[in-house]
């Protein structure tokens, strides 16, 4: 059985998703990485689908001075089907001004007739620092 690979999905969900601030091409990588129904829930609202997905990064990204890059603070770790990344957001040579975690569970994980299962199926992130509010993204 083919392992899954934690770090490689979830750094790819950092960057292709909450680091890409051109609409077009973080829609691709949201079809690629999230399941079609994809739910993702915020603090004071839900949304479902890819589109309304992508439009509720490029607001988080918009809250965040342009310059700002999210990096992974080491790599992914994961077992049992759920992933662990920590994350910081910052200036690209400056220090980081936020800081968070994300969870991910991969449904099928142990499935090996089908890649697409290994989707991100549940997202939470848990985002610390100059927040005006606590953040929870959680994606179903």
């Amino acid at each position: 059985m083919q392992a899954l690979d934690y770090d490689g999905l979830m750094q790819a969900n950092l960057t292709g998703v909450f680091s890409e601030r051109d609409p077009e091409r973080r829609l691709i990588a949201i079809g690629e990485l999230y399941a079609a129904n994809a739910t993702l829930n915020e603090p004071e609202t839900s949304v479902i689908g890819h589109a309304s997905i992508s439009d509720a990064v490029t607001a988080v990204l918009a809250s965040l001075p342009a310059d700002f890059v999210f990096s992974a603070m080491g790599p992914a770790l994961g077992h049992h089907g759920i992933g662990r990344l920590r994350w910081q957001a910052g200036p690209p040579d400056g220090p980081s001004a936020v800081t968070g975690m994300g969870y991910r569970s991969f449904p099928g994980w142990s499935d090996t007739f089908a890649v697409c299962f290994y989707r991100t199926r549940h997202l939470r992130e848990f985002a610390h620092g100059h927040c005006e509010k606590p953040c929870v993204l959680e994606r179903n």
